[in-house]
């Protein structure tokens, strides 16, 4: 619906445009951020990478570092340095046209970071197969005369984890990364993990489970804040929006595969002396990839920025000797990370970043937008189903090993349906994905609510529920299922990126808690086709937020970053009000219609354009 790039380009009365955006402050931050060489002579460029070099004990590679800073001041003029031999030029050109021709050490990264992301989602997801069995066991069925009580206990078990992400661990993510580094966050976060999915399986009341999968949180937030950074910080450019991709599709992965857990474990027979052995097995089972990573992960290198902020140069440059495939482009990558620091650390100074998320007018804007698709990903309903799609299930009078194969399919469709946003996301846009898929997903809860309507005899219902489940999935997945992180990764000015990840994070779980804990009382209070019919008017509201308060990023410099959110809230509002109806006549109903001038100027501007910089935190 957003019609930012439209042709033709109808240029607007530069002094109405000039009223109605006010560009902010930091915008030169911005650009200095983007690249701090740009400007500086080449001499003085390789002159400063020799004394670098020389001051960090790299001396024996100074021909390498003056060439690097060179290209790192370009990287698209590499062809016009005549201090680069031919074998240089051949290894930058190879690094354009062959962008997955990487070491094996970035592809045993890249494995480390998927198998994380799946952690995440089997964490999430084998809580759904034990909800068909523990509520009876450890004491609070959800039925009978105190099924309303008991409905919360189930939603506050269930919702433990992301209450403490949403509101401590997440929180800790920086600290622990500051202490520890990428990998000791990442081991530490997969130790946690490990222990208390053991744990769970070892209580006898809910309380304990309660406890057990509190805990659980410490283990999912920092690692949901530190997988993707650190694998933005080891990644080469070219395939680093690709990695960013992979946390949300091998999450959906991890998903699918807890509920396969869950299948695996179900006809498991209690012994003499351990009731419910199947369940707890279902728990159990999230920590074996767990400990899997801590195994894997101090085999991989350290983040070399995070080294780099430690002063620990030599083992940076060794870092990325394993991440990269010549000391040219190591030498390029360290350096220019070493400048971009530099460059922060003197933007930053004593600023308070967490206040300017409020206080600034760009940022303000950003972290609304960001708020608003993370918020959504949990009221969209995704996680309504992930958790709780086996009661579902029974509810429309599935067995209850027919419940769980549902759930699998739903995870498996979760999980292939992320694989054409790779493509999408960077061509049909962000926002207007958001767009199509939101009225889609509202479509498809009122399908599934209304289903149970249909009497139960035959296997209508049950059709027609597994139906409205899984065309859900399939709209949620290329949408609102990768949107969120890359969105949120994007939308922030560099210098505050890192505060700005942290608090959209935290608002993501903690709105996962509010869903896990309050769903199971409102099925019960609301019946299915009310509470489905919850979600689906959400998804309407989620549709408006969007069409007001969320521009599009895909694809923009940093200068126009800036623009776009320096566009006053209520002149965006406004304009894609009038926009709507437009694009409805020409996308829709194929009418021929006038072009609405654009909102932004980006395609008229004049200068160079400044892209976000590699290895410098998020992607």
């Amino acid at each position: 619906m957003s019609i930012e790039n439209e042709k033709p380009f109808v240029k607007r009365d530069e002094s109405v445009y000039s009223r109605e955006v006010q560009h902010i402050d930091n915008v030169p931050s911005s650009v200095k951020l983007a690249n701090p060489l740009t400007g500086i002579p080449h001499d003085q460029v390789m002159e400063d990478a020799s004394a670098f070099a020389k001051s960090h004990g790299l001396g024996h590679l100074e021909q390498e570092f003056r060439k690097g800073a060179l290209v790192s001041q370009d990287p698209a003029a590499f062809e016009s340095l005549t201090q680069l031999d031919e074998a240089d030029k051949n290894v930058l050109r190879r690094e354009l046209t062959h962008r997955w021709a990487q070491p094996v050490q970035l592809y045993y990264l890249v494995i480390m970071c998927s198998l994380s992301a799946a952690v995440q989602g089997m964490d999430e997801s084998v809580i759904n197969g034990a909800n068909l069995f523990f509520p009876d066991q450890l004491g609070i069925p959800q039925s009978g005369p105190d099924a309303s009580n008991n409905q919360w206990l189930l939603g506050l078990v269930n919702g433990a984890p992301y209450l403490c992400c949403g509101v401590i661990s997440c929180w800790l993510s920086a600290p622990m990364n500051k202490y520890f580094g990428r990998r000791g966050t990442i081991f530490i976060a997969a130790f946690v993990s490990f222990v208390t999915c053991i744990w769970q399986g070892l209580t006898n009341t809910w309380w304990h489970l309660f406890i057990a999968r509190l805990v659980l949180g410490f283990g999912i937030g920092p690692k949901s804040s530190t997988v993707p950074v650190y694998a933005a910080e080891c990644a080469p450019p070219a395939i680093r929006g690709a990695l960013v991709m992979m946390w949300q599709m091998w999450t959906a992965f991890g998903i699918m595969f807890g509920t396969v857990m869950s299948l695996a474990f179900f006809n498991v027979h209690d012994t003499h002396n351990v009731h419910g052995l199947n369940w707890r097995l279902m728990l159990g089972s999230a920590g074996v990839p767990a400990l899997i990573i801590m195994s894997q992960v101090y085999l991989c290198p350290e983040s070399p920025r995070w080294l780099i902020g430690k002063g620990r140069y030599d083992k940076a440059f060794e870092s990325l000797m394993r991440l990269r495939k010549s000391p040219l482009q190591a030498a390029r990558d360290l350096y220019y990370i070493h400048v971009l620091l530099e460059a922060e650390k003197e933007i930053q100074g004593s600023r308070n970043l967490f206040l300017e998320l409020f206080t600034v007018p760009r940022n303000r804007r950003a972290t609304l937008a960001s708020s608003i698709v993370m918020f959504m990903q949990q009221f969209c309903g995704i996680n309504v189903i992930a958790y709780y799609s086996s009661n579902i299930f029974s509810q429309a009078h599935f067995t209850n090993t027919q419940a769980l194969i549902a759930s699998w399919g739903y995870g498996m469709i979760n999980w292939v349906f992320a694989f054409p946003a790779v493509w999408t996301i960077d061509t049909f846009g962000r926002r207007n994905l958001l767009l199509v898929s939101f009225p889609l997903m509202a479509i498809f809860l009122l399908l599934t609510g209304f289903a149970f309507y249909i009497p139960e005899e035959g296997h209508a219902r049950i059709a027609v529920v597994a139906l409205g489940i899984y065309l859900f999935a399939m709209a949620y997945s290329p949408g609102e299922g990768p949107v969120p992180f890359t969105y949120s990764a994007e939308a922030f000015p560099l210098y505050v990126r890192d505060v700005g990840m942290g608090l959209a994070t935290s608002v993501l779980w903690f709105f996962n808690f509010v869903v896990a804990f309050t769903f199971p009382r409102l099925l019960g209070a609301f019946q299915p086709q009310g509470a489905f019919g919850w979600y689906a008017a959400w998804n309407v509201i989620g549709f408006v937020l969007v069409l007001l308060f969320l521009p599009e990023t895909k694809a923009l410099s940093l200068e126009e970053l800036d623009q776009v959110f320096s566009v006053p809230t209520h002149v965006h509002a406004a304009y894609q009000l009038k926009a709507l109806p437009h694009n409805i006549r020409k996308h829709i109903f194929r009418m021929d219609v006038e072009p609405l001038p654009p909102l932004y100027e980006h395609e008229g501007a004049v200068g160079e354009k400044y892209y976000a910089p590699g290895g410098s935190g998020h992607a």
